[in-house]
């Protein structure tokens, strides 16, 4: 008797009912807050749900400047380490420019400003070295920079507390963050459009603002704008950088509304010193190149925490120490595109991707009603239980639907009977081929599977290359595709062997009905 072991029909339903079970949330009200979350439905991406989208473009210029800046001090004690005296130093986005009167030390200085970093060149032009990164230093630079930024971003926009936000380069230096359900982006933009960089520096106490702007400052110090208006100033070298920072929250100190702050083990250890070493002085710390506090030092500090205190609200502390805990940018941000899409346009996408499923489910149905008979509504049924088990696989993985990802369940829908016309067109070969009905529903299945394991997995391969190269929708489209077609491998073979099976086993039947 042609019959399933039990086990493997357990295994069968019990797949079933799993796919069943992670299903059920999509047609829960208010499930978002009323489900746990590990029992959730499939996320809306933004043309389904309506939402905000920004185009952000990273300041590369800035971010090379900043590293050509970071390297004057290096680039000085490599000079001086190798006893090469220089006239004068100077840096931009395009590189180092070092004076150097004697051309035998320029050419001995070469090989010591080659060896600052990796990938810099070095030329020299009207009595100049300049130092420079190669075009493919460059290229890694500037792709770091992107990568750092998005990770910050994601940082904030989670800190944000927006839902399944969509954060991705585009290009080259460009940054696409899409915030599904989010209307009114303005207070985002905030956040993005901050880089927070936070570093302490000491104030110099030897020379006062009215004096700098005479000329009386040294070269190791600068002036720098306080928020308040007052001018500091301040030495140019960070005593500690603020990428040592673990925590940032909001705390009361003297009845007002502060930010604590704490630090990571190396950078308690320097502030420690630092406030040791410098007791009885001001320490100002500066928030994107603009002095926020300059408190003097009244003891050391070994805790490795601190609190900055000045006119803020709870609303304004509160940004500020999310800003602290996600991190600074490593360059600006600027938005060069900004769209809305309203929740009712998306709810009218989500209406017209699923007439369309419904079109095209009952074409389907009609077609294999017509051409298989009763196999054909076996083959119904296994196609029904595949659209539940795609939408619970998307459930389970969190993924994001989209509406080319409705696309592609559409697209699964047709193809989900591919793997039941072929077994039951082989099926109909061995019938006039004289075997017997069990023979010949074992062999339909039994050959027809390696025919149906090649055509699938060639689309399953188009999938997998549509998620690596592609972006966006493309990639919802990819991963609706993927999990649809693993989907109908289970339903189309397996679940229909046992639903023949069963059916044989109970009716004996004398002729196939195909």
């Amino acid at each position: 008797m042609y019959k399933l072991s039990l086990q493997r029909v357990i295994m069968i339903l019990a797949v079933c009912a799993l796919g069943i079970f992670f299903t059920v949330p999509n047609f829960v009200k208010d499930a978002k807050t009323t489900l746990p979350s590990w029992w959730q439905p499939v996320n809306l991406g933004l043309d389904l749900q309506g939402g905000s989208s920004l185009l952000l473009e990273v300041d590369l210029k800035t971010a090379m400047k900043d590293r050509m800046q970071s390297l004057e001090d290096t680039a000085r004690s490599a000079l001086k380490d190798a006893k090469i005296r220089y006239q004068g130093i100077s840096s931009d986005e395009k590189g180092l420019k070092v004076k150097i009167e004697s051309a035998s030390a320029r050419a001995k200085a070469i090989s010591p400003l080659r060896r600052l970093d990796d990938g810099l060149q070095v030329t020299e032009q009207d009595g100049l070295l300049i130092v420079s990164y190669d075009e493919q230093a460059q290229l890694n630079f500037n792709r770091k920079v992107v990568d750092h930024s998005i990770e910050i971003v994601r940082k904030r926009i989670d800190e944000y507390g927006t839902n399944e936000p969509i954060i991705q380069s585009q290009g080259s230096g460009r940054i696409l963050v899409q915030l599904p359900g989010v209307q009114n982006p303005e207070e985002v933009k905030v956040l993005l459009g901050k880089t927070a960089k936070m570093t302490f520096h000491l104030v110099d106490s030897s020379t006062t603002v009215t004096e700098a702007k005479r000329g009386k400052l040294k070269s190791s110090s600068r002036v720098i704008r306080g928020s308040d208006g007052v001018q500091y100033v301040i030495n140019r070298r960070p005593a500690v950088m603020g990428e040592r920072l673990t925590d940032a929250g909001v705390s009361f100190q003297d009845g007002g509304v502060a930010v604590s702050f704490k630090f990571d083990n190396l950078g308690a250890k320097k502030f420690g010193e630092v406030t040791k070493n410098n007791v009885g002085e001001q320490l100002a710390i500066v928030l994107d190149d603009e002095v926020i506090s300059a408190p003097t030092i009244q003891s050391a500090i070994t805790g490795g925490s601190g609190v900055i205190t000045g006119n803020y609200t709870s609303e304004s502390a509160q940004e500020l120490a999310l800003l602290l805990r996600s991190g600074a940018l490593p360059a600006p941000l600027s938005i060069q595109e900004e769209r809305t899409v309203g929740a009712g346009l998306g709810a009218d996408s989500i209406k017209s991707g699923v007439f369309a499923s419904i079109i095209g489910f009952i074409g389907v149905v009609v077609f294999l009603l017509l051409a298989y008979g009763l196999f054909g509504l076996f083959t119904t049924i296994t196609v029904f239980l595949n659209l539940f088990l795609m939408l619970g696989a998307l459930s389970l993985l969190g993924a994001t639907l989209t509406l080319p990802g409705i696309a592609g369940i559409i697209l699964t829908i047709g193809m989900a009977v591919d793997a039941n016309v072929l077994i039951f067109e082989r099926m109909r070969e061995e019938v006039k081929n004289g075997r017997s009905i069990k023979d010949t529903i074992e062999t339909g299945f039994s050959f027809a599977w390696g025919t149906i394991i090649d055509s699938n997995l060639t689309t399953l391969i188009a999938a997998a290359v549509l998620f690596y190269f592609g972006s966006g929708p493309v990639r919802g489209f990819a991963v609706t595709l993927a999990v649809g077609i693993m989907t109908s491998l289970f339903t189309s073979v397996t679940v229909t062997r046992l639903i023949i099976t069963a059916w044989y086993n109970h009716y004996k039947p004398k002729a196939l009905p195909l």
